[in-house]
């Protein structure tokens, strides 16, 4: 929260299991910045894209001054070579690189780039949070299904929670199944 209040993002690394909001935090870091975001998924990417991302942060940056999000989902996907394209973009400020995974980075990243970022590790959700997200959804009637006034049982939610296994994106799911 400092760092966006302070309308500064370096580069960032998060790492935890999925559905811990990594995708979400970067998106909402891009939002509220006012920045380019550029997302990418490292398995999918390579390196002729990533140049002409960063040709194009190089432009904005000088045309209009917005800043570049590279958003980069399963970095560790990214072989030693790949991140190191990266490495001279990022510690000039060309682009800020939020990139995401669900490995250790310190043994999934090259070092040089991991020096360049803050690492934020993400913890799975407790049963509680997954609760309360499932609860959310049942009732909001824009981005859920409070317009459909579903009834859940606490033993329903409750085998919804244990088969999440702290996924909030897997409590979601499934619950989108059940009501379907």
């Amino acid at each position: 929260r400092r760092i966006v209040d302070a309308g500064v993002v370096g580069s960032i690394i998060l790492h935890g299991p999925p559905g811990t909001g990594k995708t979400t935090l970067a998106l909402l870091v891009a939002e509220a910045l006012e920045a380019h975001l550029e997302r990418e998924n490292a398995a999918q990417v390579g390196v002729p894209r990533i140049r002409e991302i960063l040709a194009a942060a190089d432009r904005r940056l000088g045309d209009s001054g917005r800043r570049t999000i590279l958003f980069l989902d399963e970095i560790h996907r990214f072989s030693r070579s790949q991140q190191d394209v990266l490495l001279g973009d990022v510690e000039r400020g060309a682009i800020a690189l939020v990139g995401a995974t669900t490995e250790n980075p310190y043994f999934s990243v090259n070092r040089p780039l991991v020096s360049r970022s803050r690492i934020f590790q993400l913890k799975s959700l407790t049963e509680e949070d997954l609760r309360q997200i499932a609860r959310q959804a049942l009732s909001d009637p824009e981005r859920g299904y409070g317009k459909l006034q579903v009834e859940m049982g606490e033993e329903a939610l409750d085998h919804l929670v244990n088969v999440a296994n702290g996924d909030a994106r897997g409590v979601l799911n499934a619950l989108e199944l059940a009501v379907e």
